[in-house]
């Protein structure tokens, strides 16, 4: 069962995600920011991160920067509600994909599955 971590300050989005891949047979994990993900991370490594650009505290470019740094393999969905240069960012940064919120179930779905599917490029 893969183990995705949502790191998302919004409770609501958290609220809405979790059963909806745990009925997809997924394991999840929620942070509400991206110090609170990085120790999630550590204390037990997702196979795939779902992380929210703008939080308060440690911003997602922050959060994926030092994902990357820490686990380079590790796939990363940056997800955002925000207009704005915030998933060209998280692109450059190493996210595999992007989501705009408000994002369909369906979406986030393919996103999960291309990038559990795609071979490891960690460089």
């Amino acid at each position: 069962m893969p183990l995705v971590l949502i790191i998302d300050d919004d409770a609501i989005i958290r609220a809405a995600l979790r059963p909806v891949l745990e009925a997809d047979g997924y394991e999840v994990v929620e942070a509400t920011d991206g110090r609170e993900g990085l120790r999630a991370f550590r204390a037990r490594p997702a196979d795939v991160v779902l992380c929210d650009m703008v939080m308060p505290g440690m911003e997602g470019a922050e959060t994926i920067h030092a994902l990357r740094a820490e686990c380079p393999a590790t796939p990363i969905i940056a997800i955002t509600g925000v207009a704005g240069r915030a998933l060209s960012t998280a692109r450059a940064l190493g996210a595999r994909e992007t989501l705009k919120k408000p994002f369909s179930f369906a979406e986030l779905r393919e996103a999960l599955v291309r990038v559990l599917r795609e071979p490891v490029d960690a460089t």
